[in-house]
């Protein structure tokens, strides 16, 4: 019998399952080390805010309980998991790394989170991120800045940069990000860990903090394809508190990734590789022929609405945020301003001073765009833009089984890098945001380093509602050793 493993960094969520089973590691001698590793190694990247040690040991404490009963703990059953702070926490601060709610302690779980713990999962703390997820390099939060593990002078990608790090530090085997424009894939790129956003509506956002409703999505990290699968299978599904959750049976992730993929059809689409630098173009170009070995047929397609998303997101994204942080208002549950004397200006300083730039960046384009003379003029047109854009996808659908691009233009860019110049770092999403407007699953798989050793990403697309074929193909990838 191999014995459990003494490097917390290298867990994983197969190695947890095997251990507790074989009584070679407790719940609780887990939850003691990840938590002990976890605080040791946070201060190198500030991937954590909050540490949640005693709701980590209560959970423990029942896994094993139930495993000495004969009892099945669930799937998860003792796998430590991080969770971005824009998803609620019952009696856990969660600040959406914002100053507005540092004070905040939800009175609440999100499903996602309910969900998790009820599948045996040890929930460590709350991940860093950009202030209620508007940003691409985790430079936006209240809190500082993540560092991207595999190089402390360069950003994690964000806005879930937090939980992107902490999986590649090794502080968490998986965990829960949010996406709206990219806010998943990019970070699992810059890292060199899986990240998966599935289609809109598969898992619940009942709990999460409301960034742009009709795009946002939860999602897990993970080191590997499987513990990103096994994650996604126990948070699926329909849920009562969320309208729009889809009721679409929930398939056998975990099933779908020995399956071979030979004859499937993958799409290459022009627009994302006109222009492509080498630095990342190289590594998905090798990607690409990885396919080709393992028996993929690989063609050129054409999505030829791209060029419009950038300014189609901005459009529909900051219009959504500034109606849904006009609750953040100083009245209920957020900080509120000392220095007013009337209702107005309570509303004022409040927001003034518990927002940060690009919060503030995002309502008053919002607002500039939902306002009357200008609604259709940006708002109804980008929402005709964002139906062609996935009639795009719809089309490119019936022609192949899953399409492959890049997940970003670069890998990690230096801190501070991109923070003068908002439209630059805006283009950190073209490639991502096109999923997100569409609606479909879409994932980030390591690729490979650059010569400098910094990890890039592929990112793979599926037909709504297919993320099995999109885990099944990552896997055959996976297996293939490129990500190595």
């Amino acid at each position: 019998m191999t014995a459990f493993p003494s490097e917390v960094a290298s867990w994983t969520a197969a190695q947890i399952y095997s251990g507790l089973r074989e009584k070679q590691i407790s719940a609780a001698e887990i939850a003691t080390a990840a938590l002990a590793f976890a605080q040791a190694e946070n201060p190198k990247t500030n991937a954590y805010l909050e540490f949640c040690g005693e709701r980590a040991m209560a959970t423990a404490r029942t896994v094993d309980q139930q495993l000495a009963a004969g009892k099945d703990p669930g799937p998860l059953a003792g796998v430590p998991v991080a969770i971005k702070d824009v998803i609620m926490t019952r009696g856990v601060r969660s600040s959406c790394g914002s100053r507005l709610l540092e004070r905040f302690v939800p009175p609440y779980d999100a499903t996602a989170v309910e969900r998790l713990e009820r599948a045996g999962a040890l929930l460590l703390g709350k991940t860093n991120c950009d202030e209620f997820a508007m940003g691409s390099s985790n430079e936006n939060s209240a809190f500082g800045p993540v560092r991207n593990p595999h190089d402390p002078e360069r950003v994690p990608g964000g806005s879930s940069g937090g939980s992107a790090a902490c999986v590649a530090q090794g502080t968490a085997v998986v965990s829960l990000g949010s996406d709206t424009g990219g806010s998943i894939r990019q970070p699992a790129s810059f890292c060199g860990v899986v990240g998966v956003t599935p289609t809109y509506g598969r898992v619940s956002r009942y709990g999460l903090a409301a960034f742009a409703s009709s795009l946002d999505h939860i999602g897990p990290f993970g080191r590997s394809v499987h513990d990103a699968a096994l994650v996604l299978q126990a948070i699926a599904g329909r849920d009562e508190h969320d309208a729009t959750s889809s009721a679409a049976p929930v398939p056998d992730y975990l099933a779908a990734l020995g399956r071979d993929v030979k004859g499937k059809r993958i799409g290459l689409p022009k627009e994302y590789f006109e222009g492509l630098p080498t630095e990342t173009g190289d590594l998905i170009a090798r990607g690409v022929e990885t396919l080709k070995k393992l028996g993929c047929e690989v063609r050129e397609i054409s999505l030829p609405n791209t060029e419009y998303a950038v300014p189609c997101y901005y459009v529909i994204a900051t219009a959504e945020a500034s109606s849904n942080l006009a609750r953040y208002d100083g009245v209920r549950y957020t900080i509120r301003a000392r220095d007013a004397n009337t209702l107005a200006a309570m509303y004022r300083a409040t927001r003034g001073q518990g927002f940060g730039d690009e919060c503030k960046r995002r309502i008053m384009l919002g607002t500039y765009v939902l306002s009357h003379g200008y609604y259709d003029a940006y708002y109804v047109k980008a929402q005709r833009v964002r139906s062609l854009i996935a009639r795009d996808f719809a089309q490119a659908f019936e022609n192949v089984d899953a399409i492959v691009a890049p997940v970003s233009p670069s890998p990690a860019f230096k801190l501070g890098e991109k923070t003068g110049d908002p439209m630059e770092m805006y283009l950190s999403d073209i490639y991502t945001i096109t999923g997100d407007l569409a609606g479909v699953p879409c994932m980030s798989v390591p690729c490979g380093n650059t010569p400098a050793g910094l990890p890039v990403g592929m990112q793979i697309f599926t037909r709504h509602f297919d993320e099995a074929g999109m885990l099944e193909l990552a896997a055959a990838f996976e297996r293939a050793g490129v990500s190595g």
